[in-house]
């Protein structure tokens, strides 16, 4: 586990991420808070949530980890876990942000995560969230709300001391 290192994903009911390489929600102030968490962070991504991003986000540098691509523009490439492990700054912030199988690389290395539940389901999604342990983190409530009639909370889970 390194403190300095967190993970933030928005999920469904049933831990659902995503549906064809794109986010299923786009909650406008959840989009908000991603931004704010992030900024002045190193973003960890596999290469299909690199390709999926709209633009390059300001302000946060990109680490993809990928047996794909060999080099992508002012974009730091690692094929595998442990030579980006063994890379990490610990004067940098670092935050794992997909998709299902990043998260799932990262979940029991990651002191903080950011998530945002929805209170609602999407049937045909084809990636996940891995399940974790939440008595391993102090559970904290950042933010309740609702946009178009899809319900929220983001969370904040904080790895308990061992």
């Amino acid at each position: 586990m390194f403190k300095n290192l967190e993970l933030i994903a928005a999920i469904g009911k049933n831990n659902e991420l995503g549906f064809n390489n794109e986010l299923i929600w786009k909650i406008k102030k959840d989009l908000e808070q991603f931004k704010k968490i992030t900024m002045g962070k190193n973003l960890i991504m596999g290469f299909n949530t690199y390709k999926s991003l709209p633009k390059k986000l300001d302000g946060r540098d990109y680490i993809v980890l990928t047996r794909k691509i060999k080099e992508i523009e002012n974009v730091t490439i690692y094929n595998n876990k442990e030579d980006l492990i063994k890379n990490i700054n610990e004067n940098e912030k670092y935050i794992v942000i997909g998709g299902s199988q990043i998260y799932k690389l990262f979940i029991e290395d990651v002191y903080i995560m950011y998530l945002t539940q929805i209170e609602d389901t999407f049937k045909i999604a084809d990636t996940y969230f891995p399940n974790f342990d939440e008595n391993k983190y102090i559970k904290e409530l950042l933010m309740e709300s609702n946009q178009d009639n899809i319900y929220y909370k983001q969370y904040k889970y904080v790895r308990r001391k061992v």
